[in-house]
């Protein structure tokens, strides 16, 4: 049973990790440095706010350092490295600053919002009412006059920004003048586009009118997987109140300082990973539109992220393009979306962008048997193993 517990892992290693392509966008790959801190002695150890446990003094100076990082990042007053995924994070927010009957305001699921605070997600077990941005597919993008004028309304408690297909900026600077005048939190799910606002490349949401802002911090963030919550003086100090004991009790020390040392990485190469993941979803999606793919937005350049989108107008039709890239080591979503964050930080540019859209139309459009293309895939990606953008 031992070894074939460790053969799996070690199987798993070989295909995800030395031999397909990984275009999932909500996944990354740490750095060597980082990855190996979630397997030091703080994975077994115990620390809490209340000073409960003796022996904690690296724990609580090496969280203290994470967040002076993350604040210095992301243009915030405070920080906290707690919450042990992007939903645990939702959790946190919503359970800082909802009471039962209040209502938000948020991208819905069938707009690419993240189904998790959404009307089936977590604010259902608040008695929260959910109201979706009106939102346009052409764009990709919320419709700020019509949100602005559903805002003024509805005065929703909370107006959350962010979304999991996220192309392009939303507008935060536009409409939080409205909400502040409704009374609401403005806040902004950052999980899929951490990295790129660490890493000043696609907008800013707290100098831009968010007080809040979360998310994961193992997608275009290159950190280990968690979550995060940064903001205001006022908000954050509400939050920090909130978490301990109600939502997260140990908070895995180990991903605190693989995190910590991920932010460290972002401070120092975090612009020049961001301005490469955008350059290399934007040649991807080109060259699959020049392919003939149903990538969606041409008109607005496709993307402004992390991510391309390919439309193909339902999920049933996605999961088929899906299985078949998948056979050809080509691994994505059933979405379908494409992330450049991964093979970024793996070293790949625009030439290997364009060469991924060849795979990818050889398998889909062409008809070539997945197994053949499978092959030149895994001596592909055999030529990116060493992580960039970080410390050696």
């Amino acid at each position: 049973m031992i070894d074939k517990i460790i053969s799996l892992v070690e199987n798993h290693e070989k295909w995800r990790g030395q031999q397909s392509l990984n275009l999932i966008p909500s996944e990354n790959v740490m750095s060597p440095a980082a990855r190996s801190l979630l397997s030091s002695d703080l994975g077994q150890r115990y620390t809490s706010k209340d000073k409960f446990y003796m022996g904690t003094r690296f724990l609580d100076e090496i969280e203290l350092h994470g967040e002076r990082l993350a604040e210095n990042l992301f243009n915030a007053e405070t920080a906290d490295l707690r919450p042990l995924s992007g939903h645990t994070a939702d959790m946190i927010v919503l359970t800082s600053f909802i009471q039962p009957n209040d209502s938000i305001v948020c991208v819905s699921a069938d707009d690419g919002g993240y189904p998790g605070i959404w009307e089936h997600g977590f604010p259902r077990f608040l008695n929260v009412k959910v109201e979706g941005f009106p939102f346009s597919k052409s764009e990709m993008n919320i419709d700020s006059d019509k949100a602005e004028e559903l805002i003024a309304q509805k005065k929703p408690r909370m107006v959350i920004f962010g979304a999991s297909l996220l192309l392009f900026p939303h507008p935060v600077q536009e409409l939080s003048e409205t909400a502040r005048e409704v009374d609401a939190h403005i806040a902004y799910d950052g999980s899929h586009v951490l990295g790129l606002i660490a890493g000043k490349q696609f907008q800013d949401p707290i100098r831009e009118g968010a007080s809040i802002l979360f998310g994961s911090t193992h997608k275009s963030f290159f950190g280990p997987q968690g979550g995060i919550v940064l903001a205001d003086k006022e908000h954050g100090e509400a939050v920090k109140k909130s978490i301990f004991p109600a939502l997260v009790d140990n908070a895995h020390w180990n991903r605190i300082a693989a995190l910590a040392l991920a932010l460290a990485e972002m401070k120092k190469f975090g612009q020049e990973y961001a301005k490469q993941v955008i350059k290399n979803a934007q040649t991807l999606a080109e060259t699959l539109a020049e392919y003939g793919f149903p990538v969606a937005c041409s008109s607005q350049g496709f993307t402004k992220s992390h991510q391309v989108y390919l439309d193909y107008g339902s999920f049933g039709n996605g999961r088929a393009v899906a299985k078949k890239l998948e056979k050809a080591n080509i691994i994505t979503d059933c979405g379908v979306r494409f992330g450049t964050n991964e093979m970024t930080r793996r070293g790949m540019k625009q030439e290997e962008m364009r060469k991924i859209a060849e795979f990818i139309t050889r398998v889909i459009k062409e008809g070539e048997q997945p197994a053949k293309v499978k092959s030149e895939v895994a001596k592909f990606v055999g030529g990116f193993q060493e992580i960039e953008y970080c410390f050696k």
